[in-house]
């Protein structure tokens, strides 16, 4: 039986459109800062990174065989590395788009997403992933995501997690529709302030989401 996914492969799978295998959600550093977190938060369940209301703390930095995890540990053991969640957010998005296609390459390997290579206007490389037909986890996190807001669930910390993440990233309004998301408000507001892991962490989330945004882009 394969492995669940994790929290950086989950939203690096609902930031791509099923059928072209395009980024979708918002542009700028939203989506680079939303992988960081997934990152970091993927530490900190592991074990790896604590956190107080002020502090990050290092608590193991073996390797833990995950290459994208891997690299965002290194980071945060360097001589010099931000002391807090807000701090270790922007350090681990500088490294996002290397993190991202080893996830992806991850994802192709076991058989999720398909690598497409072409050129645009004979010339430029593009390349793409869509999403492979029948693979329940295409599908699996986002009726999860629905299921949580529509039935008003509480979530496990894995989930409240991607939420907060799927949030920052703009992905909600590819999840849900309008009135869906009017309507899923209120226990959006109870569950994104769960303390899934702590304060700082949520706090960090939070920032993820202000990251660049303007008020006009603002989903909910």
């Amino acid at each position: 039986m394969e492995a669940a996914l994790s929290l950086a492969e989950e939203i690096t799978l609902l930031s791509l459109d099923d059928e072209t295998g395009r980024p979708v959600g918002r542009a700028g550093m939203a989506p680079d800062r939303a992988l960081a977190g997934a990152l970091l938060m993927q530490l900190a369940l592991a074990g790896r990174v604590d956190t107080d209301r002020d502090r990050l703390i290092l608590v193991d930095a073996a390797p833990t065989g995950d290459e994208a995890l891997d690299g965002a540990l290194a980071r945060l053991a360097a001589p010099g590395a931000p002391i807090d969640a807000r701090g270790a957010i922007p350090l681990l998005a500088r490294d996002a788009a290397a993190a991202r296609a080893v996830i992806l390459d991850r994802l192709v390997v076991r058989g999720i997403l398909k690598r497409v290579d072409e050129r645009l206007l004979w010339i430029l490389p593009d390349r793409r992933y869509p999403k492979a037909p029948g693979r329940a986890e295409v599908t699996e996190a986002r009726a999860r995501l629905r299921a949580l807001l529509m039935r008003e669930e509480i979530p496990d910390p894995h989930d409240a997690l991607l939420l907060g993440l799927a949030r920052a990233a703009g992905l909600l309004p590819l999840i849900f529709s309008a009135a869906e998301l009017a309507r899923v408000q209120p226990w959006l507001e109870v569950v994104t302030r769960i303390e899934s892991l702590n304060r700082s962490l949520a706090v960090a989330v939070a920032d993820i989401r202000g990251a660049g945004i303007g008020t006009a882009q603002r989903e909910a």
